[in-house]
């Protein structure tokens, strides 16, 4: 198996969904993750790849991606953290409730956390790796507000994370950036945004990046978004 292994989280539709389909088409072997394994199985159906369940926010679920990954493939090239909830427009941070703060961090950026933790010793055995955590402005503290603060601070974190892992990994040639694929028209984004094919193509921009590729930047379009 000389292609290169990708694994996607939260998979199973919109951004994640095309994302897998979009690196498939470029010959990668990617293997499509949810948390729900019946969704995943029936996604990566549709699209002729591979699949396993992941729940980002339980670390047997994630020890257990792992295994099958190194049974299977031994190594892992690129990791696409793409699951998050809560695009909470319906409150302000003045008035959050917490609860739902703490359950975007548990997935936004724990899960992510949790996952890179887990898949790391896969992605440092091939010294190409890429690691493409999908965030937003909404997490750009230049351009942040009051609205949707568990997603806002749920990513500006996500951001915060990718700078300390990109400075870590450097030395073993994985590449780490956060990006933003924009207003999409997908379940969380609403009606209006721009083609779910032109944000997953901003995502796998990121993954498809070079050697000498830019790490520990935020980017949309292949272009970079302030902090």
């Amino acid at each position: 198996m000389n292609e290169p292994v990708a694994v996607v989280t939260g998979g199973n539709r919109g951004i994640g969904l095309e994302v897998c389909r979009q690196l498939r088409e470029l010959g990668y072997d990617v293997v499509l993750t949810a948390r729900d394994a019946g969704k995943a199985e029936r996604a990566a159906a549709r699209i002729g790849v591979g699949h396993h369940r992941l729940d980002v926010t339980d670390d047997e679920s994630a020890a257990a991606l792992a295994g099958h990954l190194a049974e299977r493939y031994g190594r892992l090239d690129v990791l696409v953290n793409n699951a998050a909830i809560h695009y909470d427009s319906w409150q302000r941070a003045s008035g959050a409730d917490l609860a739902v703060v703490r359950e975007a961090m548990e997935t936004n950026l724990y899960g992510p956390w949790r996952t890179v933790l887990a898949l790391l010793p896969l992605m440092r055995r091939g010294r190409h790796g890429r690691i493409v955590n999908v965030s937003s402005e909404a997490g750009s503290l230049a351009a942040m507000d009051g609205g949707t603060p568990a997603y806002g601070t749920s990513k500006a974190a996500l951001n915060a994370l990718t700078r300390m892992l990109a400075s870590e990994l450097r030395d073993d040639r994985i590449l780490v950036n956060a990006i933003c694929p924009g207003w999409v028209a997908t379940d969380m984004g609403g009606a209006g945004g721009r083609p779910v094919e032109h944000g997953a193509a901003s995502v796998v921009w990121g993954v498809t990046l070079p050697d000498d590729g830019p790490t520990g930047g935020f980017f949309r379009d292949g272009q970079r978004v302030r902090w």
